[in-house]
């Protein structure tokens, strides 16, 4: 379906999608009962990303008795998975579950609340979205679109991505086609990649038809239940462009307003929970998928980026991320505090959290 073509349908069905133009509604009373509608856009029941979404669903009806219900569709059930935010706005969904960089068309200032490479880690993010200003940033970068966001999870660090040839130089790179989102897309693309991007139930099948030569998605958990180790055999971790990317809760703004403070608080707090719970499950699971993996998959191949690659991705990234601060004025904020607080955060974790694992290493490392 086509942007165009789906907008015009939902204000037949007496949505508009201008802010200024969508009626407000009414005050919902306090012993009200309602239904919201929550699109998605990953695949249902998808491991970590649409099982936590269902769980910060059912928490939502937990914690108000029912009084509001959270009925969840998964990609393509309701809206195409990359119009989860027009629904939203358009008030066809109430909240949508998904990752800020889905929508940088709108503007380019959401890459920095879902990651950036060589960026700040899971915990480090959800810091500096509670502590250090990236929520009141987050709220103003979504204002034109009617909605307010709230983060809702990690992923941890994740996967380089699947590869069906060695990646030893960046000559190995150039006229490769992959599938990869965000920054790091952009890094790729202009290090000589054909950048494809493709909702996540479609990744697999294009690695493995051969439309993409190589596809990053999440990471063991994620990839090994997707099948992607059925399609390419070189599995290059870490990523570069994902160290710690965030999921998001988005609300239509008039929605949330009208409903009663008690249930404003169930929303913003069951989303709270869910952002534990999601970065719990994806670090238990991917733990164990990758002690599994290395022993029912040994045909799969570990492999890590070279120096040399790794120094020009860091380049690339650099320079993209500059560019991008320039577009407007509201990125060029997100920018400038999102980069202070991630070279604070380097300087710290040089002297504790990247010494303790070097010293784990040392002590329980095979």
């Amino acid at each position: 379906m086509k942007r165009r073509e789906f907008l015009s349908g939902a204000v037949v069905a007496g949505a508009t999608t201008g802010a200024a133009s969508l009626a407000a509604p009414s005050i919902v009373r306090a012993q009200e009962t309602m239904e919201w509608k929550m699109v998605t856009t990953w695949p249902k029941n998808a491991p970590g990303v649409g099982v936590n979404a269902q769980r910060f669903a059912d928490m939502v009806t937990a914690m108000s008795g029912g009084r509001l219900t959270i009925r969840l569709f998964a990609a393509g059930e309701l809206v195409p998975p990359f119009e989860c935010l027009d629904a939203v706005q358009a008030d066809t969904a109430q909240l949508a579950h998904s990752t800020p960089y889905y929508w940088v068309g709108k503007s380019p200032a959401l890459n920095f609340f879902t990651t950036m490479p060589f960026g700040l880690t899971a915990w480090e993010l959800n810091a500096w979205i509670y502590f250090g200003g990236g929520q009141a940033l987050w709220e103003e970068v979504y204002a034109p679109f009617n909605v307010v966001p709230f983060y809702a999870g990690n992923s941890g660090v994740q996967s380089g991505g699947w590869f069906n040839r060695e990646i030893n130089t960046l000559d190995d790179l150039k006229g490769l086609k992959m599938r990869i989102a965000g920054i790091g897309g952009e890094v790729m693309r202009r290090l000589g990649v054909a950048v494809v991007v493709t909702p996540a139930g479609e990744i697999q099948p294009a690695l493995m038809s051969g439309a993409v030569d190589a596809a990053e998605w999440v990471g063991p958990w994620l990839d090994i239940a997707f099948g992607m180790h059925k399609a390419a055999k070189y599995y290059y971790v870490p990523a570069f462009h994902e160290p710690g990317p965030g999921l998001e809760v988005i609300v239509n703004k008039d929605r949330l307003a009208a409903l009663p403070d008690d249930l404003k608080a169930i929303v913003k707090y069951a989303a709270r929970a869910a952002s534990e719970t999601t970065l719990a499950d994806f670090t238990f699971n991917n733990i164990k998928v990758f002690a599994d993996m290395r022993e029912k998959f040994p045909e799969v191949e570990l492999r890590t980026f070279p120096d040399a690659v790794i120094a020009a991705m860091g380049e690339k990234t650099k320079e993209v991320a500059a560019e991008i601060a320039e577009r407007d004025e509201v990125t060029h904020k997100v920018y400038e505090a999102f980069m202070a607080f991630n070279q604070q955060a380097e300087a710290y974790q040089a002297y504790f959290d990247l010494p303790a694992l070097r010293m784990r290493q040392q002590v329980f490392g095979g």
